[in-house]
């Protein structure tokens, strides 16, 4: 089976082509946030370079987040779209999964971390299992401090690895056994999405497009600055 897996939770938009025979052509862009714009050309390239047609794509897919909202919302959009023409299923994966899954081989704790803007971090923490990694806890939004916090009480060596953890490494610093991943681990992967979805669709582990949810974790910049206008108190951290 042909999987098209597109990511746009964070500031790269990335898609890839793939399947048993591993991933057969990626690309990736950081070079603005226009997701809407870069995602369409992306998906015809990377078909274009794996010389498949899309009509062959057996599931797709998507970054479901917890990542930026105008980003997420647009690959989560575009995802369902292609699926419901293709008439194929969805595989939604969480964008922390898919940031761990690249640190497998360690022995150590794995932090995965995003960078979610405002101050705060998305953030999971997960151990490796034969084949991949298992996360440990549940997908959550808080500040530097308080992962910082939070990582004091695990014991045992640390990984930690995304834009959130680079951002704020000197606050990680003082962490004891913990080392910050600073080439290679920023963000997540179309690639490993690919991967990723290759081995739940194995296992058929796939929903119908309609029910695909992003995983947003706290409501969206622009609704928040509206609040705070009307002096309504903003979401606590772990809404949205």
């Amino acid at each position: 089976m042909l999987i098209l897996g597109i990511e746009s939770a964070t500031a790269q938009v990335g898609c890839a082509v793939g399947g048993h025979e591993g991933v057969l052509a990626s690309a990736h862009s950081s070079r603005s946030r226009r997701h809407a714009e870069s995602l369409t050309p992306s998906i015809e390239f990377v078909c274009r370079q794996a010389r498949v047609e899309l009509a062959e794509i057996g599931a797709v897919a998507v970054d479901i987040g917890p990542g930026l909202f105008t980003g997420l919302r647009v690959g989560v959009a575009t995802a369902k779209a292609v699926a419901q023409a293709l008439r194929v299923p969805v595989i939604p994966i969480s964008s922390l999964d898919l940031l761990a899954f690249p640190a497998r081989f360690t022995d150590r704790l794995i932090a995965a971390v995003i960078d979610a803007r405002r101050g705060e971090l998305f953030s999971a923490l997960y151990r490796t299992v034969p084949g991949g990694v298992q996360r440990i806890t549940e997908p959550r939004v808080s500040t530097p401090d308080d992962l910082r916090a939070e990582l004091q009480a695990h014991r045992g060596d640390l990984l930690l690895v995304g834009d959130g953890a680079l951002r704020y490494q000197d606050e990680f610093r003082s962490l004891v056994q913990a080392e910050v991943v600073t080439h290679g681990l920023a963000g997540p992967s179309a690639r490993d999405l690919v991967l990723l979805a290759h081995h739940l669709a194995l296992r058929e582990e796939w929903v119908q497009p309609w029910d695909v949810t992003p995983t947003y974790l706290r409501k969206p910049d622009a609704e928040i600055s509206w609040a705070t206008r009307e002096g309504v108190p903003g979401p606590q951290p772990g809404s949205g």
